[in-house]
């Protein structure tokens, strides 16, 4: 039941990927804290983890629609490359409680944007 607990849990995260073209990390996180009970830093980096699959499965069909404008994909990989280096050495200094203020602030700031927009 463990492991069908955690397959529902990619399948999830993956619809969302690939629908939204992003979000598993929002599904995996609190799914990995509140229904796996892995620790906040723990979630974090088994999520990027997972995100790889899921980006290039659905990656695989976003380029064969031909919904990739390739420029601006390889100047923000390059860019996410550094950000995420970065971002995963400040998690080692900034307390889980502090995350969960940020990642909250930024949920909200990006749901007012888009309905907004």
């Amino acid at each position: 039941m463990k492991n069908i607990k955690k397959v529902l849990i990619g399948i999830l995260a993956g619809l969302v990927s690939g629908l939204f073209g992003a979000g598993g990390g929002m599904i995996l996180v609190p799914a990995f804290v509140h229904l796996l009970d892995l620790d906040d830093t723990k979630s974090r980096g088994t999520s990027v983890f997972c995100i790889l699959p899921m980006v290039i499965a659905s990656g695989f069909f976003y380029y064969k629609g031909n919904f990739i404008d390739w420029k601006i994909a390889l100047l923000c990989a390059i860019g996410g490359a550094i950000g995420g280096y970065i971002g995963a050495k400040l998690l080692k200094k900034v307390s889980p409680e502090i995350m969960k203020i940020a990642f909250t602030v930024f949920l909200i700031y990006v749901s007012i944007k888009m309905i907004i927009a």
